[in-house]
């Protein structure tokens, strides 16, 4: 009688090599490894994007000068990529242009154009602080963001002369800190960069009218409506903080027409 054969073992699936930690898979597909390598290389660009364009508002780099990439990259210790995509981003925004053949230049503003800033900023900053007044409201800000506020409305210590630097900073953080507490981002981001390029004639041309005093208690009014949950008031706050800075200019202008070519030693 034969012998019943054996039943032969199912044959085991092959064994899965672990990947390095490197290269660990995670949500999306995509590597661990890859993940930090993009992180990084995205802190880099932003590291190289807000390097070149403080550097732009304070006037390191003057209106109307050529740019090297080589020589930024030497200035902020970074490679090539990330410097040329923060150019690409910060031409997107205005603040330089690349010339065909001839390189990348600083943006120059005129009083025409910034006329034009601070009339779309007319349009925009008034109701973000509408919206931030009824986020408040509703009960949609933090005790700590509306301390905060009130806080930076009056950061500014009233010298002679005004510190220019402290003025700014001040300045371009009060307004962002109304913009976020509006709850729009998309709004938010164009009005950051509408203060950013109008940062620019504080260093180039308004230094001569800077009033911290009068600039403090316009901030600390606004922040009082917004705090106050009046978004009709808060809009106009803010309106007439803005309408006020334009009114300046264009007294200086009269005072001085060539006060907008030259810009001053700094």
């Amino acid at each position: 009688m034969a012998a019943t054969p054996k039943p032969k073992k199912a044959a085991s699936a092959p064994k899965r090599r672990s990947a390095p930690a490197t290269e660990r898979k995670v949500a999306g597909g995509v590597s661990v490894g890859q993940s930090e390598s993009k992180s990084e290389a995205k802190s880099l660009v932003q590291q190289a994007y807000e390097s070149i364009k403080e550097r732009i508002i304070n006037l390191h780099f003057l209106p109307g000068q050529y740019l090297n990439e080589a020589a930024i990259c030497a200035q902020l210790k970074l490679g090539r990529t990330p410097v040329h995509q923060a150019l690409q981003r910060l031409q997107m925004e205005g603040l330089v242009d690349v010339l065909p053949r001839k390189g990348i230049i600083v943006q120059p503003d005129s009083l025409a154009e910034i006329m034009k800033i601070l009339d779309s900023r007319v349009t925009v900053e008034p109701e973000l602080a509408r919206s931030a007044a009824r986020r408040v409201k509703a009960g949609e800000i933090t005790a700590d963001q509306l301390k905060r506020v009130m806080e930076i409305a009056t950061a500014t210590a009233d010298e002679d002369p005004p510190d220019i630097g402290a003025f700014t900073a001040n300045d371009r953080w009060f307004h962002r800190e109304v913009a976020q507490m509006s709850g729009n981002a998309i709004m938010s981001d164009f009005a950051r960069l509408l203060h950013e390029r109008s940062t620019r004639f504080w260093y180039l041309n308004l230094w001569q009218t800077i009033d911290v005093p009068l600039t403090n208690r316009q901030h600390a009014e606004i922040a009082a409506a917004v705090i106050a949950g009046d978004g009709e008031l808060a809009a106009q706050r803010m309106l007439d903080h803005i309408s006020a800075l334009r009114s300046r200019l264009e007294k200086l202008q009269r005072m001085s027409p060539n006060a907008f070519r030259q810009p001053p030693s700094i």
